[in-house]
C-alpha cells in the first residue's frame, strides 16, 4: 500500500496557515503549486475556530468551548474520562471497523473548512500532507482553571496526547476513504520545542518531550503514513530525531545552520531514510519574502546543505532526501505575498528536480 517515498525527492510542501478568505481560491492554489502534495489550509481568517490550537480540540475530555482552560471538576469528567480511553484503545486497536468510534473525534467543518475540498485532491494523489498541533505545545498552551500549564499534569498532558493522536489517525483514515493507495504524511506542528532548555520550560526534561512525541509518531507510523515535525525556530534537533519521525522541517531560510549543530545525529537519520523538509521561503519575514525570487531562494537550499556537508556529510545524501517548503504557515501575510510564497516554492522544487535529475 502507498507509493515509494523515493519519490518525494525535492518535492515542495507547504505549512498549514493561508490568508484567504474565499475557500475556492485557497483549492486553487493548493492544487495549481502543491498538486502533487496537496495539504488542507487552515483558513485562520475565515473563523477564529481554524486557529492551530483551538482547531484540535473537539472532543476532548476536559474542554469546553465557551471556557479557556481545561476543567477536570465537572460532574461528569471521570466518566467522560473512561470512555475516552475505552474509544481510544478500540481505534489504535483496530477494533472500530466502521468508523463510528474516531468519528466522534473527528475535524468538523467549522473547525477544518477546507478538508472535504482537500479529499477531493486526495483522490487523485499519491501523497497528501495533514498536521496536527504538537503535544508539547498544545500541553504548554492549555492551562487548567488554576491557570497552570497542561504539560505538569500527567492526566491532562495524556488527554492531550491521546486527542492529537486520535485526530491524526482521522486524518489518515478519511484519505484512505478516498484513496486506499494514498500515502498520508502528517505534520506534528511544535513551534514550542524552539523553547525546551529554557527558563520558560526549565523543568521539563528532553525525556518528557521525546515520549510525547513518539507516542503520536509511532501510531501515525502504524498505519502506514508518514510522521513528520515542523518547527520554526532554532531548537534541539536531536529530540524530533529520536522521536522515529520521517520527516524533519526547519525554517531553512532563518535556521538552518542551526541544524548542523546536530550533523552527527542528522548523517544517521538521512542514512535511515530519514528526509528533511527545508524551509527555504521566508513567510516570517515579510521584507525578505518581498525582496526574493528564485535565485535568492536556490542560494539558500545551497547554503543550508553546505551547512552540513562541511560537516562531511555527503551531498548526494542530503540531496536525494531533501524536500522544499515554506518556512511556516502563510497566514499572517497578505494573500498577494501568500501567492508569491506558494509560486516560488513550487519553482525551486521544479529547478532543483531538474538539476540533481541525476541523482
Amino acid at each position: 500500500m502507498g507509493a515509494d517515498i523515493k519519490e518525494l525527492k525535492l518535492e515542495c510542501l507547504a505549512i498549514g496557515s493561508m490568508p484567504h478568505n474565499n475557500l475556492n481560491d485557497a483549492m486553487e492554489l493548493v492544487e495549481k503549486f502543491f498538486g502533487n502534495v496537496p495539504f488542507w489550509p487552515q483558513m485562520v481568517k475565515v473563523s477564529k475556530n481554524e486557529d492551530m490550537i483551538i482547531q484540535f480540540l473537539e472532543g476532548m475530555p476536559s474542554f469546553f468551548a465557551d471556557k479557556s482552560y481545561l476543567d477536570t471538576d465537572y460532574e461528569n469528567f471521570y466518566e467522560d474520562l473512561e470512555t475516552f480511553f475505552m474509544d481510544y484503545e478500540m481505534i489504535i486497536s483496530g477494533q472500530d471497523d466502521n468508523g463510528e468510534i474516531i468519528s466522534k473525534y473527528g475535524i468538523s467543518q467549522k473547525a477544518a473548512s477546507s478538508f472535504g475540498s482537500f479529499l477531493n485532491l486526495v483522490s487523485k494523489s499519491k501523497f497528501a500532507k495533514g498536521q496536527i498541533v504538537g503535544p508539547f505545545t498544545l500541553a504548554t498552551t492549555l492551562v487548567d482553571k488554576d491557570g497552570r500549564c497542561a504539560v505538569y499534569d500527567e492526566t491532562l498532558k495524556e488527554i492531550i496526547q491521546k486527542t492529537l493522536t486520535i485526530k491524526a489517525l482521522w486524518q489518515i483514515r478519511e484519505m484512505r476513504r478516498v484513496n486506499p493507495e494514498i500515502t498520508p504524511v502528517i505534520f506534528i506542528d511544535e513551534p514550542s520545542i524552539s523553547q525546551l532548555g529554557t527558563s520558560a520550560y526549565v523543568t521539563i526534561s528532553e525525556d518528557d518531550v521525546l515520549c510525547m512525541l513518539k507516542e503520536v509518531s509511532d501510531v501515525i507510523k502504524s498505519e502506514g503514513a508518514l510522521s513528520a515535525i515542523h518547527c520554526c525556530g532554532k531548537c534541539d534537533w536531536k529530540v524530533p530525531m529520536d522521536s522515529g519521525v520521517d520527516m524533519l522541517n526547519l525554517d531553512a531560510y532563518g535556521y538552518a545552520k542551526n541544524l548542523s549543530v546536530y550533523s552527527k545525529e542528522v548523517e544517521k537519520f538521512l542514512l535511515r531514510g530519514g528526509k528533511i523538509v527545508w524551509g527555504v521561503v521566508p513567510t516570517l519575514d515579510k521584507a525578505a519574502l518581498e525582496a526574493a525570487d528564485v535565485k535568492i531562494i536556490e542560494n539558500k537550499f545551497h547554503q543550508a546543505v553546505k551547512y552540513l556537508t562541511d560537516k562531511g556529510i555527503n551531498e548526494k545524501l542530503i540531496i536525494t532526501n531533501s524536500l522544499v517548503s515554506t518556512s511556516c504557515g502563510a497566514g499572517s501575510l497578505s494573500i498577494d505575498l501568500a501567492n508569491k510564497a506558494f509560486m516560488l516554492t513550487r519553482e525551486i522544487s521544479n529547478y532543483l528536480k531538474e538539476r540533481y535529475n541525476d541523482l
